[in-house]
């Protein structure tokens, strides 16, 4: 591994620490080296704060002080995962600020491909006559901000499929009614999850039979917003899913209303491309990334509309010998690990 690499990795490790928090925004990490010792680092801020680049300059200055860190930069490499913005956006263009401290050489991971950046960032830096490299550990750094780039390229929030599944490959028992499959740390491991990500999404029998409120119980962050599926709106107003503890939006047939942390939103032509018609709108709302839990129907439903990106399936050792089949991918998985006695697949839809 380069230097250059070594210390893009550290960006990354950086970047992933702002997972749940900063959306609709980028994951962003940068370091500040100086003669081969990192000097200063930083992560983008929750949403609407500083981006990476700011809060790792601020960590040279606030170590020793404006004068001695202007004198720094001259003689120090700026390395960061995501292109610098270019543009007046909550917060000023990093690109000028990068400028100004007149760094000796600043490496990008990858190119933003947003239409207010995509290389325009870049631009202002070479063109200040600020010795330039892009590419850095590129697939890594595209794939730390698949989200991201998801959004601003398909106009659709990147999403995550996910169940489990018995060891002779059932979802659900045949008898309408609750069954665990997973394990306890399995269950933790999704909670994490759903901190991690934008909205959560189940369909009306899930709803109907689980009762789930979809919430952050067993790990620490924020809830994400609830997305339900409920043409007929069967679903009652007593149920966990309307608790207020977050926003809850109900995709039907009958009404639009907003209430509060309850959003009503009636779709034409309901069974028309309804995948298609759900993302798009949550794409308006900001949504950048969805986990859809269930049920077994609504899965196959975006896996048929061919709208998922990734798909993370827990095997347990449980036999049924009966029951609703699981959800079916025409793919390999591309890794696995144990967790607990759960076998964890991950898939995704695009080579990666």
């Amino acid at each position: 591994m380069t230097k250059d690499e070594l210390y893009m990795r550290r960006c990354l490790d950086l970047a992933v620490l702002g997972a749940g928090s900063v959306s609709p925004n980028p994951m962003v990490g940068a370091v500040v080296v100086y003669e081969d010792r990192i000097i200063g680092e930083g992560y983008t801020s929750p949403y609407g704060g500083a981006h990476a680049e700011v809060n790792a300059v601020r960590s040279v200055i606030d170590t020793y002080g404006e004068e001695r860190a202007q004198t720094l930069f001259r003689s120090s490499t700026l390395y960061v995962s995501l292109e610098p913005c270019a543009h007046q956006g909550k917060t000023p263009p990093c690109a000028d600020m990068l400028v100004r401290y007149q760094f000796a050489r600043v490496v990008i991971g990858c190119l933003d491909p947003f239409p207010k950046v995509n290389g325009l960032g870049f631009k202002k830096i070479a063109d200040a006559g600020i010795q330039t490299r892009v590419g850095v550990l590129e697939d890594e750094c595209l794939f730390t901000n698949r989200r991201f780039f998801t959004r601003i390229l398909q106009q659709r929030p990147y999403v995550i499929l996910k169940w489990a599944e018995t060891k002779d490959g059932f979802f659900a028992p045949s008898v309408p009614g609750q069954q665990w499959i997973s394990n306890a740390a399995s269950k933790q491991l999704v909670h994490k999850w759903r901190a991690e990500e934008d909205a959560v999404l189940v369909g009306t029998t899930t709803a109907l039979v689980d009762n789930p409120a979809l919430t952050v119980r067993l790990w620490k962050g924020r809830n994400p917003k609830r997305i339900l599926i409920d043409r007929n709106l069967r679903v009652p107003a007593d149920a966990a899913l309307f608790d207020d503890a977050t926003e809850t939006i109900v995709f039907n047939a009958k009404e639009t209303n907003w209430q509060a942390k309850r959003k009503h939103i009636a779709l034409e032509n309901f069974s028309l491309y309804l995948p298609q018609n759900i993302m798009y709108q949550l794409y308006l709302m900001d949504v950048q990334s969805i986990i859809i839990e269930g049920g077994a129907k609504t899965l196959q439903l975006f896996i048929d509309a061919g709208i998922w990106d990734e798909a993370r399936v827990f095997r347990s050792d449980v036999r049924w010998e009966s029951g609703i089949a699981s959800p079916r991918l025409a793919k390999d998985p591309v890794s696995s690990m144990k967790v607990g006695n759960d076998r964890l697949s991950f898939y995704f839809k695009d080579d990666r």
